[in-house]
């Protein structure tokens, strides 16, 4: 199984000088804007990728009672996830508050300041064949508005055909779609969301493959998918036999996210732990659970 390792010689590593106004030019921040998704190329520098390889294999020792096995092939091979342990992994914590993600995240906003929402990670065995099924995350959530940025960063290269994929510009449809339940692949009851029948029925993207405009690519570590948590996205399967899967994911909100309960169900379902931290459905996010990592700079007049 190829696993590399810090020094892999294929990987070509940023400057750790490198400021996020350099690595995320404007065209990047309008394709952001325009299509949902953008693939930021070697915006994150070799310490990072070190730290959170060591973070990873501390989490899969000890995994939190978020972590979760979301399919098991006949040969063993595994798919799983685990989420929301940054303040337990200190890898995970510095480099929430430390690198330089949140400033990233609020230049594609165009955000006044930019909150942390969680963490996850998706660890799939060598030549895994299980897809995630097309989706959309901000409908699972217990948070609501469009100015939202997950990071998709892979800690091992990942070929395109292995990679997430997304359905450019399905971040600004407007139709509500019934949403995948999740929980009937954990079998958790914890994760079981139902979006009833008033919702329109998912488009069947995989099977219709054509009909839609889907984009992935090859990322190496370093590289970072940043996307809308309203695109369609899916995949993440289709290892090759020497290729395990290793992605750490952070989700970050902006200006005009606030917290909404829903009826239906909500994975992960933070209305537990954020109503014990006050706050309620319509608040802007915050307290010690999502804090504000950046603000940006004034200019003095």
């Amino acid at each position: 199984m190829r696993s590399p390792g810090p020094d892999d010689e294929d990987t070509v590593w940023p400057e750790d000088t490198v400021s996020f106004e350099d690595t995320v030019p404007f065209e990047d921040t309008v394709r952001f804007a325009t299509d949902g998704v953008v693939c930021l190329r070697q915006v994150i520098d070799r310490h990072w990728i070190e730290q959170l390889r060591i973070g990873v294999e501390r989490n899969l020792a000890q995994p939190s009672d978020r972590s979760r096995l979301w399919h098991r092939d006949g040969d063993g091979r595994t798919s799983s996830y685990d989420s929301q342990v940054w303040q337990q992994i200190p890898e995970y914590r510095r480099f929430v508050f430390e690198s330089p993600m949140a400033a990233i995240a609020g230049r594609l906003l165009g955000a006044t300041a930019v909150n942390f929402f969680f963490d996850a990670i998706f660890v799939r065995s060598a030549g895994s064949r299980f897809r995630t099924p097309f989706h959309q995350d901000e409908p699972y959530w217990s948070v609501e508005g469009f100015d939202t940025c997950s990071a998709w960063m892979p800690l091992v290269p990942v070929e395109r055909k292995s990679a997430l994929e997304f359905v450019r510009g399905s971040h600004r449809w407007t139709t509500r779609f019934r949403q995948t339940n999740f929980g009937a692949m954990t079998g958790d009851e914890r994760d079981q969301v139902d979006f009833g029948l008033d919702a329109e029925p998912f488009p069947d993207i995989e099977g219709q493959r054509r009909r839609y405009d889907i984009v992935s690519w090859d990322m190496e570590p370093g590289d970072v998918a940043a996307f809308n948590a309203r695109i369609i996205h899916g995949g993440s399967g289709n290892l090759a036999p020497d290729r395990e899967l290793r992605v750490f994911n952070t989700q970050w909100l902006g200006d005009d996210v606030r917290v909404v309960f829903r009826p239906e169900g909500m994975d992960p379902d933070h209305s537990a732990a954020m109503t014990a931290a006050g706050l309620r459905p319509g608040d802007r996010i915050g307290t010690d659970l999502y804090p504000e990592v950046w603000r940006r700079p004034t200019v003095a007049g």
